[in-house]
């Protein structure tokens, strides 16, 4: 069977915001993606306090300079789209206010006829959270535990109840409620995350980590989910930031996910030998405006069915 396809939508500064989002959505649905994607990255320390990822010295790329807001440029796509679902890869969970975010959620899920998917992560940058995080860094995973505690709240029957360390909601109702229960992937490194993601989300959402890691870790969350008693299956959709090139990469030293159309997509027919369900492409940062992202993701798209995946 098929895997899905994703792409990941423009929000970088090179692109305009409000004419860009909705073209690229549009043509995506069009050419055949099944959903459409957008990222959380909310500023740009000058200088960064923290290397890329926490790795010391590794530096910021220049295209995470004024991103857009993730829910924002998801509402415009799906002002724009009708089939398309809608997803976060990722909202770092603790830079939000659980039931605000809980609700814009199902607000945007009932808008759209039940097209979101909420992927939640923790984040890495000291920077933001000092900037805007509900918690301390140290307290990340509490926070994760409380909004989908909320979300499930909100998103629920009425009247809503909940407390919690962030979070009080007197029984209320709470609407609109979304139209369908809005699926929740995490990115889940870690042990305890893993088993997070396990006992209380439908899909794990990683970066693209290599063909053979992203198996070995496939296999191993199928094996804990099963250890764990999990009845229900486990969905997933990789992340793959292309470095996309006209020409193809030559040389040594090449990485996954780099170079012409048909080397992005021997890899990911490489990718998809894991078994994970699902895919989503983020060329953005390697496109010089929407016309060439639509052009290399129609590329992509037709070479990636026509080579089986």
């Amino acid at each position: 069977m098929p895997v899905t396809l994703g792409l990941g939508l423009p929000q970088l500064k090179h692109h305009v915001l409000g004419r860009d989002v909705a073209a690229v959505a549009r043509a995506a649905e069009e050419i055949g993606y099944e959903s459409l994607w957008v990222f959380e990255r909310v500023l740009f320390p000058v200088p960064a306090t923290q290397g890329l990822f926490g790795v010391p010295g590794v530096p910021w790329p220049d295209t995470y300079r004024g991103v857009a807001d993730p829910l924002v440029t998801l509402t415009l796509a799906a002002a724009a789209t009708e089939r398309a679902r809608l997803g976060t890869s990722v909202l770092v969970a603790p830079l939000h206010v659980p039931f605000q975010l809980a609700r814009t959620l199902a607000s945007l899920d009932a808008a759209s006829g039940g097209r979101v998917v909420a992927g939640f992560g923790t984040g890495w940058s000291h920077d933001e959270y000092a900037a805007a995080s509900v918690a301390p860094f140290d307290k990340r995973g509490a926070v994760l535990d409380e909004l989908l505690d909320v979300c499930a709240a909100v998103w629920g029957p009425d009247p809503v109840a909940y407390t919690g360390e962030l979070t009080t909601i007197a029984p209320s109702e709470v609407g609109p409620k979304p139209a369908r229960p809005i699926p929740v992937f995490l990115a889940a490194a870690g042990p305890r995350a893993k088993r997070r993601l396990v006992d209380r989300a439908d899909g794990w959402m990683p970066v693209a980590m290599g063909a053979r890691e992203l198996t070995r870790e496939w296999r191993h969350l199928r094996e804990l989910a099963e250890e764990r008693g999990r009845t229900r299956p486990l969905d997933a959709c990789v992340r793959v930031n292309a470095r996309y090139s006209a020409k193809p990469y030559e040389g040594d030293g090449r990485q996954p996910f780099q170079g012409s159309v048909a080397q992005i997509v021997e890899d990911l027919v490489a990718h998809t030998e894991s078994g994970v369900p699902g895919f989503l492409l983020d060329v953005q940062t390697t496109t010089r405006d929407a016309a060439e992202l639509i052009d290399v993701a129609a590329e992509v798209y037709t070479a990636a069915r026509a080579a089986g995946v």
